[in-house]
């Protein structure tokens, strides 16, 4: 049975590791939305005093690094674990698993143009480029995806029209929160983006928008 003194020690750790997390978390979110996001804010959405974050973190680079390792790690572990016999349901499903880390990849887009972490986030992330054009070039060799275009340039569209569905469904959820705030006459569908950048990835590889939805509606793995 643990003393009251070790019951001491192991709550501020419990405690520590809970707050680190809960600001990697909130400034995972915070500089989604905005990549020039202060640490003030950062605390603040983590409900933390700004004390508090440079008790885990030196500085914001400290921070927004530890996040890049975080977000990668999350990436590149999806990216491994994705497989399927037809490389265009490998493809898809690939999207698909990204899109559960949404939160991950819409800050990794925001920081992967700006300075200094550029080129780190490049680098942190070849294994899921890695894992995209084995897809794509299986893909173009069997016949299930285009071969029109050399596989690390359809890789990287394929990549663009991802992360273009990830935009958009920002701004979907920016209209959705000022909507709620003024609500309108009428509220558009719902936007489903998972589906949607599975059909994106899907029409970008070659697949017209008929044989894209067929596949999307037919393969298990797609529809759970």
């Amino acid at each position: 049975m643990p003393t009251s003194v070790e019951a001491g020690r192991r709550a501020p750790r419990r405690d520590a590791a809970e707050n680190r997390e809960s600001l990697l978390t909130a400034a995972a979110a915070t500089l989604a939305e905005s990549s020039d996001a202060s640490l003030e804010a950062i605390a603040q959405a983590a409900g933390l005093s700004r004390r508090a974050v440079y008790g885990h973190f030196a500085n914001r680079d400290d921070l927004v690094l530890a996040l890049i390792e975080r977000g990668t790690a999350r990436l590149n572990q999806t990216a491994a674990a994705v497989d399927h016999p037809d490389a265009a349901a490998a493809l898809a499903l690939l999207g698909a698993r990204l899109w559960h880390a949404i939160d991950h990849v819409r800050l990794l887009a925001a920081m992967a143009v700006r300075d200094p972490y550029v080129h780190r986030v490049a680098a942190a992330l070849e294994p899921v480029r890695t894992r995209l054009r084995a897809i794509v070039d299986r893909g173009a060799r069997d016949g299930t995806l285009r071969d029109d275009l050399p596989t690390p340039l359809l890789a990287r569209l394929i990549e663009q029209s991802a992360l273009a569905v990830l935009a958009e469904a920002g701004a979907e959820a920016g209209a959705e929160a000022g909507a709620e705030a003024s609500p309108a006459p009428s509220t558009p569908d719902r936007f489903d983006g998972r589906r949607v950048v599975m059909l994106s990835v899907l029409g970008t590889a070659g697949l017209s928008w008929r044989e894209a939805g067929d596949l999307v509606d037919r393969i298990e793995e797609l529809l759970a």
